[in-house]
């Protein structure tokens, strides 16, 4: 029979649910300082971008329409930071038995993606004004500019602040008791193969993994801030030298930045996406396997594999081939506890015993 609150709950009109659904999305970013940060930078972004695109079309200036449009651009990098920090914190379930914790590497591939566009955009808008250099109004565009700047500085403050912390949740915790949880199944006298043991470090707190969301909306932001820069530097130049290519060379300058402050960001989320083993991992493994190795009644280690879940947690399998003797949970706690020291959050060991 079907409880009466669950028939309640499909019958329920449509707005209900849905204004429940956003109530409990809003709790889930106000939680969060960085989620409310990431929020309420973007309402303030979104304003500004509005303010420029009213100020352009009544000085009719084409920079500073095209900047707001820029900015528009910028604030849907942004929003897909934010959609990613909210459905980090969805709890797992039987399809996503770790969550949805990867949202965050697909929103640092994908806020990467959107840098190097906005980067190639302004190297071609540069290099088009540098043949050809239009009159600029440098004087209406210099309070603009510095309006904006001032308006990255506060997303600057926040986000640094934010970024700088984000990084402590992931490296702490280690999972040291985690041999405790090794099941061994069967006898030893099975021949190889036919006896497994797997076992798990305890239970992995993801909530706080979220640091390349950040790190692309920090990205963002200081390219919007070397955007401003660069109009204020030119907007100066032109002023007092009536050089008009310093628009499109500051411009160029800009692109070049943006393009290598956000390189290593796309790599770190496609090697993640690949299943890369951590790089943080490379000169400690081989000291971890030589380390389990040596354990009484171990032969060989085969099939390692690590990878990162997300931002600092790192899970791991590996199978052990061990004499028939061996003693399971004795192995199973001291590969655990290798491997925890290094800071691999979740591990399964194999136990296949030898042919002897």
């Amino acid at each position: 029979m079907i409880p009466l609150s669950h028939n309640k709950d499909v019958y329920r009109p449509l707005g209900s649910r849905l204004k429940e659904k956003v109530a409990g999305w809003i709790r889930i970013i106000f939680a969060d300082r960085n989620s409310r940060n990431l929020l309420l930078f973007l309402i303030l972004n979104l304003s500004f971008a509005f303010v420029e695109l009213f100020y352009g079309i009544w000085t009719n200036s084409l920079g500073l329409i095209s900047d707001s449009f820029h900015m528009f651009f910028d604030c849907t990098g942004l929003l897909a930071g934010l959609a990613a920090s909210v459905v980090t914190k969805w709890k797992a379930n039987d399809k996503y038995s770790y969550g949805y914790v990867r949202a965050e590497v697909l929103a640092g591939f994908v806020n990467g993606l959107f840098l190097l566009f906005i980067a190639f955009f302004i190297m071609s808008e540069a290099v088009e004004r540098a043949i050809e250099p239009p009159e600029v109004k440098h004087e209406r565009l210099f309070v603009v500019s510095i309006l904006g700047f001032l308006v990255n500085l506060v997303g600057i403050y926040a986000f640094q602040h934010g970024h700088g912390h984000s990084h402590g949740g992931g490296g702490h915790g280690h999972s040291h008791g985690g041999g405790g949880h090794g099941h061994s199944h069967g006898g030893h006298g099975h021949s190889h193969g036919d006896d497994h043991n797997h076992s798990h470090g305890s239970e992995i707190n993801l909530s706080s993994g979220n640091s390349q969301i950040m790190q692309g909306v920090f990205l963002h932001i200081l390219a919007d801030t070397l955007g401003s820069v660069g109009v204020i530097v030119s907007a100066i130049l032109m002023q007092m030298f009536g050089w008009m290519r310093a628009d499109p060379i500051c411009s160029m300058f800009i692109a070049i930045l943006i393009a290598l402050s956000v390189l290593a960001l796309i790599k770190d989320s496609v090697l993640i996406l690949m299943q890369r083993q951590p790089t943080a991992l490379d000169h400690v493994l081989p000291q971890c396997y030589q380390k389990v190795s040596q354990l009484a009644g171990v032969y060989s280690i085969q099939e390692p594999h690590f990878w990162t879940l997300c931002s600092d947690v790192y899970v791991g399998a590996l199978k052990l081939e061990v004499a028939k003797s061996a003693d399971p949970k004795y192995i199973v706690s001291h590969t655990h506890l290798i491997f925890a020291g290094v800071g691999v959050r979740q591990l399964y060991v194999q136990l296949d015993y030898a042919h002897m």
